[in-house]
């Protein structure tokens, strides 16, 4: 008798956990129509392309459209604001990124707050960025650039793709940490930037590692470090700006997804549940480590702290450096 009870209680548990997994009614008929991406950024750059492979495997998946729309225009804003005012039923989503965050210290006018009027859904990938200098600067590592900019105060330059940009970012975090006076020179996007660090018209420069590799191979542009906590694989004998000059120095570019406060929970969850399938195959992580990109596998409480976190460091930054952006 005994063992009859325990095997009876066994097979209850079973039954119940079963049902424990049996998704709320608010998701069991989600996705019922199109789902949008809403790319707040360029078409054709990193999170245009990445969330579409993201969007083709979920559209595969579950037979429903999921389709991305570019909607650029002032730092992101105008993208992001028509999300913030869509419907929260989980079927217009924002695709955001640390231009977002730095947005949120930087442009106090704005007409959303990201973390009153959105709740994080899932991460999406994290890669870093390539410090470069002009092979006319005299510095080989980064110890000697700082000791370079300290010893020009003003005079030394670096580029990015534009005012708040997370290049830009970059550049104010190294010179908030190093106490040096470096000039930012802003461009309407990196490659002209880039050009101009390659013919010596500017300094120095934080890129996109996949992007800069080819010049520094070419020895266009001279690799210094790279921005994340760890080596890379893209290009692992170059050290990282942490370990050659500057400890504790991290300043990478990230994408995840949120929607309007007011998304079901299921919703959220299921989502955070399905994207993370996806970031976690492997065709999709060998693609991404081609371009530098890792998987970012979060629940949908560590996108959250991830992007408060995030908030916090780049306004501590903007308040150090004074930086404005009109």
């Amino acid at each position: 008798m005994p063992a009859a009870r325990t095997i009876a209680s066994a097979s209850l548990s079973v039954l119940l956990g079963a049902f424990a997994f049996i998704p709320p009614a608010e998701a069991q008929d989600y996705p019922a129509r199109a789902v949008k991406f809403i790319v707040p950024f360029g078409a054709g750059g990193p999170a245009d392309v990445f969330t579409r492979q993201i969007a083709q495997r979920l559209s595969e998946q579950f037979k429903q459209p999921f389709v991305v729309e570019v909607r650029s225009g002032a730092g992101a804003i105008i993208g992001t604001d028509a999300v913030a005012k869509s419907a929260p039923d989980g079927y217009t989503l924002l695709v955001m990124a640390n231009a977002q965050t730095t947005t949120e210290s930087l442009v106090p006018n704005r007409p959303y707050n990201l973390m009153r009027d959105f709740v994080a859904v899932a991460g999406l990938n994290i890669s870093d960025l390539l410090m470069v200098v002009h092979p006319s600067v005299p510095a080989k590592d980064v110890r000697e650039f700082i000791a370079f900019a300290k010893s020009n105060p003003g005079k030394v330059n670096y580029a990015s793709s534009g005012n708040g940009s997370p290049y830009h970012m970059a550049g104010e975090l190294f010179k908030t940490m190093t106490g040096t006076t470096m000039q930012h020179v802003p461009y309407r996007g990196s490659t002209q930037a880039r050009v101009d660090v390659i013919g010596g018209q500017v300094h120095a420069m934080f890129d996109a590692i996949t992007v800069v590799s080819p010049n520094v191979q070419a020895g266009q542009v001279r690799a210094l470090g790279t921005t994340g906590l760890r080596r890379t694989a893209v290009m692992p004998d170059v050290p990282t700006v942490a370990e050659s000059g500057l400890p504790g120095y991290d300043a990478t570019i990230w994408l995840g997804v949120m929607a309007p406060t007011g998304t079901p929970k299921p919703i959220v969850d299921w989502l955070n549940a399905e994207i993370n399938k996806v970031i976690n195959r492997p065709d999709i992580r060998e693609a991404w480590a081609k371009q530098g990109a890792e998987p970012m596998v979060m629940t949908p409480a560590e996108f959250d702290g991830f992007t408060r976190r995030d908030i916090e460091k780049w306004a501590a930054v903007v308040k150090a450096s004074g930086m404005k952006v009109e």
